[in-house]
């Protein structure tokens, strides 16, 4: 059973799926951050460090705090309109509060607290009182000291306003816990009074301006009453009171009642009269209600009935007849001028009636000019009435004014209290040793990070197989590890279940499915620079192959520096540049290593190599070997600067670009493939040497850590 792992993946298998330039590759970021863990790792600590160094030096700060609670509405004592602002909300309560907010912040502020605790001589504040320039005038100088002293009590107070409440925080950080305390309450009382203050200087204001006001009304008051005096008494208007006709349009009211009154009388006289005149007079109810009357008719009813009763015996002629006739024709009489007399009552108290209503009318038609002539006369009157009655409401409204904010003022209202007075604080208020410490260590990590992709995305050099597979645009044949210190690759090859060996024969599975035919028959192994580790690639590759059962040989093909047979212990008098010169032929040039691997090494240094390597003698040279071995490998000289690995890449029928991890340069990786591409050789992919397996990124096919198996028993 073979130990070689499948690695034909990166040549054989399909190609891997085309990735958006703009997609994230967070697989890449952390094997960024796991890559470069131990320089995050010393900035994390360093900044942790400095932290806790900072946090010792620095001075305590204590922080003492004070809470007020400010109202829109100040405590109505005595409910006085517009003497204190009125309850609001939405963008006028803010407005509101944010007012307040900068009054406690205000410069003013911060000078009266100076003034009530006299900082300007206080210790904490000498450094910005001496900071005054001593040639000021005497009341410049304590008015530049005062604003000193504000402007650093400004620095050490914060104003926090409580969220959703009406309370707000007066912070005061201070090295001296107790200064700080003092400080806190003083604020709040020394906002408190200047509230109040403010408050006190708009009442004073109102009423100095409604005494100016109350003096201006009084005087024209006074005028306009005065006029409406005098044009009353010229025009003899007598006011009977308020809200009250004139004596004439009273008295032609009282007229026109008494005129319906006489009317009503004189139409009922009238009617009565009517009816006495026409017809005998005896059903009127005066007739019905005269006792005389009725009297004389119930003697004559009686008389009557006598003479019809004696008219049965005797004649009209009769005597008693007569005499009975007599009494009756005297008693009509009677009554005929008792009704006589009734009719000229009715008639006298109709008369009556109508001459009283004729003289109310007479009346009334007199009073009417007279009112009318008043009330021409009256509007003047009623124009300055109105005056005298408009400056009178003005004036005794200002006065009831003037009482009430006299009465207000006061009282003193106020709107703002303090909820909890400063206490000295125990402990610092910063610096916070565990919070410092986070910050520190999180700002560390972040360095780190930032650090750790600046490091990657500024390293122009190769460190991994996609990286170099990127690069080229070529299968990554095979990612060498990078050994231990003190090991060298022969070393290291001889422990067959190694990381180092099992990598090779990877390589060398590899270069089993690179051409149609196998393995190729020439190969060349180059690199970028020099010291990259392609002589030893193409010794160990050459050993590789060898176990196969193939033929092969090992040319030294570094005619400038060549470094083969100081690997191998061999000598190096006779070599490459021994046959391509003529001087030796092949047998000759040909050593076998202990092994027995046939190696040909790169002979004495020759003036000018590339003029040997350009001649026919090369090809001659790989001609004869194609027929002796399956596989020819060429330790090449480095692409860059020279022109012998184009040469050799154009003669040999594949060619390996050799880089070296984290050493060799992106550029160093382009630009020698594009040499070699102009010599047209056929490079079939790349080799990555000094892979550190301690970094724990897989070779970056499908996650699969080749290196790691079956190497853990």
């Amino acid at each position: 059973m073979s130990n070689e792992p499948a690695m034909a993946a990166p040549v054989a298998g399909p190609a891997a799926p085309d990735r958006d330039d703009d997609e994230i590759d967070l697989l890449q970021y952390w094997n960024i951050v796991r890559r470069n863990r131990f320089l995050i790792a010393a900035i994390a600590g360093i900044c942790l460090a400095l932290a806790l160094v900072l946090t010792l030096l620095a001075t305590p700060i204590f922080r003492a705090a004070s809470m007020l609670q400010i109202e829109r509405e100040a405590m109505q004592v005595l409910n006085v309109e517009g003497l204190v602002p009125t309850e609001a909300g939405g963008a006028i309560a803010n407005e509101f509060y944010q007012t307040q907010y900068t009054l406690l912040a205000s410069q003013s502020q911060a000078q009266r607290v100076a003034q009530d605790l006299n900082l300007i001589a206080d210790p904490h504040f000498k450094e910005a009182v001496d900071a005054v320039d001593d040639k000021l005038p005497a009341v410049e100088r304590a008015v530049a000291q005062r604003r000193e002293v504000a402007d650093a009590l400004l620095k050490m107070v914060t104003v926090e306003p409580v969220r959703n409440s009406r309370l707000v925080k007066v912070n005061v950080d201070s090295p001296d816990a107790g200064f700080a305390a003092r400080i806190a309450n003083a604020w709040g009382d020394a906002f408190i009074a200047a509230n109040l203050e403010r408050r006190f200087d708009a009442s004073s204001y109102a009423r100095k301006y409604l005494e100016e006001r109350l003096a201006q009304l009084k005087a024209r008051l006074a005028d306009s009453e005065a006029e409406l005096v005098n044009f009353a008494s010229q025009q003899q208007i007598i006011s009977v009171g308020e809200d009250k006709p004139s004596l004439a349009a009273q008295n032609l009211g009282d007229l026109n009642g008494a005129l319906a009154t006489a009317q009503q009388e004189r139409i009922k006289a009238q009617a009565e009269w009517n009816q006495a005149a026409s017809g005998n007079g005896l059903g009127l109810q005066q007739t019905l209600d005269n006792p005389v009357i009725q009297n004389l008719r119930t003697e004559r009813a009686k008389i009557s009935g006598e003479y019809q009763e004696q008219l049965r015996t005797y004649k009209p002629g009769y005597p008693d007849m007569q005499r009975l006739a007599g009494q009756i024709a005297e008693l009509d009489r009677q009554i005929a001028a008792e009704i006589g007399n009734v009719r000229a009552s009715v008639k006298a108290k109709y008369d009556a009636a109508q001459q009283q209503e004729n003289l109310l009318k007479s009346r009334i038609t007199g009073l009417k000019g007279d009112v009318l002539d008043l009330q021409n006369r009256s509007i003047q009157y009623n124009i300055l009435k109105r005056e005298a009655e408009t400056n009178r409401q003005l004036y005794d409204g200002l006065l009831q004014r003037y009482k009430e904010i006299g009465v207000a003022g006061g009282i003193g209202a106020n709107n703002i209290f303090v909820v909890d007075r400063a206490e000295v604080p125990e402990n610092p208020y910063k610096p916070r040793l565990p919070l410092n410490l986070a910050i520190g260590l999180l700002l560390g990590l972040m360095l780190g990070v930032l650090a750790a992709f600046a490091r990657h995305f500024m390293d122009r050099t190769v460190h991994s197989g996609p990286q170099l597979e990127q690069l080229t645009g070529r299968p990554v044949l095979g990612v060498i590890p990078r050994l231990d210190d003190g090991v060298t690759p022969a070393e290291a090859a001889l422990d067959l279940r190694s990381p180092f060996s099992e990598s090779y024969r990877s390589v060398r599975t590899a270069l089993q499915f690179a051409t149609t035919h196998g393995l190729p028959a020439s190969l060349l192994i180059t690199s970028p620079n020099a010291s990259e580790g392609k002589s030893t690639t193409a010794m160990e590759l050459a050993h590789n192959i060898a176990q196969l059962q193939k033929r092969v040989v090992l040319i030294d093909a570094d005619l400038r520096n060549p470094s083969v047979h100081k690997l191998m212990s061999l000598p190096n008098g006779v070599g490459l540049s021994s046959v391509l010169s003529g001087a030796a032929d092949i047998a000759a040039a040909m050593q076998r290593t202990a092994g027995g691997l046939p190696v040909i090494t790169s002979g004495p240094i020759p003036p000018n190599p590339p003029e040997l390597l350009a001649g026919e003698g090369l090809t001659d040279l790989l001609s004869a070997l194609s027929s002796q071995f399956d596989v020819i490998v060429l330790d090449g000289p480095p692409v860059l600067g020279l022109a012998d690995a184009p040469l050799l890449g154009n003669k040999a029928e594949a060619t390996i670009l050799v880089a070296s991890a984290d050493s060799t340069r992106n550029e160093a990786v382009t630009g020698a493939l594009a040499r070699l591409t102009a010599a047209r050789a056929n490079v079939l992919g790349s080799i990555l040497l000094g892979y550190d397996l301690k970094k724990g990124d897989s070779y970056g096919y499908g996650g699969y850590t080749y290196y790691n198996y079956g190497n853990n028993k």
